[in-house]
């Protein structure tokens, strides 16, 4: 058995697998049960807090803008936000033509919104994706200031 593993080990083909296997071992032995109640649950709060952010909508903040945020959440949840006249409406889902798409887990969302991250350091890090005007996030602090 050895010498299989050490002809595995030389060819590049055998390194690449073996990378691959000690890789979702990895992964595997972090899926505990606790880990995986505190993603499911974390998965529920979603709409919560997409709720909690359209409540602390500033209209001051949103005059003469017509914009639609959108967010997609790694963990496959979509909601945008459509400002409009002042207005701020709350959709699940994926909008036909955002103005901007952020992608972002829901865990920085989370720390976003709580003021625990600033967002553009945030983005800076990698931790936030945006397509489309970017500088149309710019503004989302002060349309959805933190409590």
């Amino acid at each position: 058995m050895k010498l299989s593993v050490t002809k595995l080990v030389r060819s590049k083909a055998g390194r690449a697998l073996l990378t691959g296997l000690i890789g979702v071992n990895y992964r595997l032995r972090r899926l505990t049960p606790q880990t995986i109640a505190t993603e499911e649950m974390d998965m529920s709060e979603v709409k919560g807090l997409f709720e909690t952010m359209a409540g602390r909508f500033n209209s001051a903040a949103a005059a003469g803008l017509e914009a639609v945020f959108q967010y997609k959440l790694d963990e496959g949840d979509a909601y945008y936000v459509a400002i409009s006249a002042g207005e701020c409406v709350l959709e699940e889902g994926e909008h036909d033509s955002p103005s901007v798409v952020l992608m972002m887990d829901s865990q920085t969302f989370k720390e976003v919104l709580d003021g625990e991250t600033n967002g553009m350091q945030a983005f800076m890090a990698g931790r936030i994706r945006a397509e489309g005007d970017v500088m149309l996030a710019t503004r989302l602090e002060a349309l959805f200031p933190a409590s």
